[in-house]
């Protein structure tokens, strides 16, 4: 099995997803969280994103706006690490605009060869990171807890339509 490489991180300045049991293996929950043109047709949270997924690349994103608004925005951060089907994480650097910065992992545990766990955390870094989590940390929660369900009914839906064939009317 392969050690993953994640941080530690202050759990203050952290939100962790609900962690949800996947029926499908976990080369068909890597499936999904890598196939970025189809985020439209599942990601209640992530609804466009591209990407080469190579590290230091962009993910060019365009979020929906969970603090109450009704708009959706443009997000860009930045592959920093790619273990296929076990953890892909992407980040939000520090620029001389912006002095915020965040680390997002969504994590795959394998269970055994036909089912999975996934979960997902956004650390929020450096000196703003504290004020980052007071205004964002509750509405960024719903929307990864919101993802990992999704993840679960589509990597299923796709796991049991390959296992089980379509049904017939």
């Amino acid at each position: 099995m392969t050690e993953l490489s994640i941080p530690a991180y202050d759990s203050a300045t952290t939100v962790r997803s609900a962690t949800v049991e996947i029926d499908a293996p976990a080369s068909v929950v890597w499936e999904v969280l890598t196939d970025l043109d189809n985020y439209p047709n599942w990601n209640p949270f992530c609804i466009a994103a591209e990407s080469t997924l190579e590290i230091g690349a962009p993910v060019n994103m365009t979020l929906a706006d969970y603090s109450g608004a009704t708009e959706t925005f443009p997000y860009t951060e930045y592959v920093c690490a790619v273990v296929p089907e076990r953890l892909l994480s992407w980040e939000l650097r520090p620029t001389e605009l912006s002095a915020q910065a965040a680390r997002r992992d969504q994590v795959i545990e394998p269970i055994d060869e036909n089912r999975c766990r996934y979960y997902s955390t956004d650390a929020f870094l450096g000196e703003e990171a504290h004020q980052i989590m007071a205004d964002s940390g509750a509405w960024v929660k719903r929307a990864f807890d919101d993802t990992a369900v999704a993840l679960k009914k589509r990597s299923e839906a796709l796991h049991a339509e390959r296992t089980l064939g379509s049904p017939t009317a």
